[in-house]
């Protein structure tokens, strides 16, 4: 790999793919032809750290096809001497964001040999690239001081230890929480004038602007854009059966929307099954109409006539919106902890 400084440049002040400091594994990015493999490294790191979510060969192929973070600048595997992955990081950044996601991974066989702390350092000098690369595009080179920011659950304590040694501090707490099916579901009628109708192929624009209409207003949200909503209503796991939007009914226009997903490898490894509900919103002209509890007890229904066992989603612990009290109202309770962790470079 190109040699970089601390800046990032390379040494005729271009930006070049920053070396990863662990000379034990050899580095590159990923290609195509890696995919079974990094997702059987992810799965391996999985099975010893147990994590809610975690990615797998279809997401990893939904990666490879991103043009706003393609994998050749923006991934690193580290393999062993038998070509085998034992590591890797992934950062992704919007052109226009405030700050770039970091991911990674370590063998449990590999860890606490210092190579996390190597993949961090990898982010960093990825991230400054990024956002010195967005920044030449803006007029007199003006743009936010680059920030990197990844996610861990709180039981992950060894992530956890290390993030903080690195100067990371936790921003944000996520809960996790769950709702079982087996107790009375409750009932929540629209107003009149709303009605609730499939989630639909050809709502799938019309739902792009109106969630980033919602969330404009949320921490740490940036708007979606095509290739990321498409990621979103194309995920391997998303059940358009399971989700469900509510409309205006004499305007057509989207008032509130729930996305669902299914995974059914997690049911083997958690015990249950679980319908998830990634993304709940409703419009700031709608709300107070009972729009969120109408669609909350659609999902479960939907949830139960599948067989599932429980209704899940996640909340910002500060949310403005007062979510954390809706869901419990809801039968919703905590069940899992997650932070999000910030580092300004």
């Amino acid at each position: 790999m190109t040699h970089t400084d601390a800046s990032g440049l390379t040494a005729d002040g271009s930006a070049g793919l920053p070396a990863v400091d662990f000379p034990e594994l050899q580095w590159r990015s990923a290609s195509p032809a890696d995919l079974d493999a990094w997702a059987a490294l992810i799965a391996r790191t999985a099975a010893v750290e147990e994590p809610v979510w975690f990615e797998r060969r279809a997401d990893l192929e939904q990666i490879m096809e991103s043009k706003n973070n393609p994998v050749g600048t923006n991934t690193v595997l580290g393999l062993d001497s038998d070509g085998v992955p034992r590591a890797y990081a992934r950062l992704t950044k919007n052109k226009d964001g405030a700050k770039a996601h970091g991911f990674c991974a370590v063998d449990p066989q590999r860890q606490r040999r210092g190579v996390g702390t190597a993949l961090l350092s990898w982010l960093e000098v990825r991230t400054r690239q990024r956002f010195a690369e967005d920044a030449g595009a803006l007029p007199d080179d003006a743009g936010p001081a680059p920030r990197l920011r990844l996610f861990t659950e709180q039981k992950q304590q060894h992530q956890c230890v290390l993030l903080q040694e690195s100067g990371y501090e936790v921003v944000r707490y996520y809960n996790e929480m769950h709702r079982p099916l087996s107790a009375p579901l409750p009932e929540a009628p629209l107003d009149h004038g709303l009605e609730l109708v499939p989630m639909e192929p050809g709502l799938s624009e019309a739902l792009r602007l109106a969630h980033n209409q919602v969330f404009a207003d949320h921490w740490g949200s940036e708007p979606r854009d095509e290739e990321s909503w498409g990621f979103v209503v194309n995920d391997p796991l998303a059940r358009p059966d399971l989700s469900a939007v509510v409309l205006e009914s004499r305007t057509g226009e989207i008032a509130g929307y729930q996305l669902a997903s299914y995974d059914p490898d997690n049911t083997a490894a958690r015990g249950f099954s679980e319908g998830y509900t990634d993304l709940l919103g409703v419009r700031r002209e709608f709300r107070g109409r009972g729009i969120a509890q109408a669609l909350l007890a659609d999902a479960m229904r939907r949830f139960a006539a599948a067989g599932l066992d429980k209704a899940s989603l996640d909340v910002d612990s500060e949310n403005p919106t007062g979510a954390m009290a809706l869901y419990r109202k809801m039968g919703y309770a905590p069940v899992n902890t997650s932070l999000a962790w910030d580092k300004v470079l």
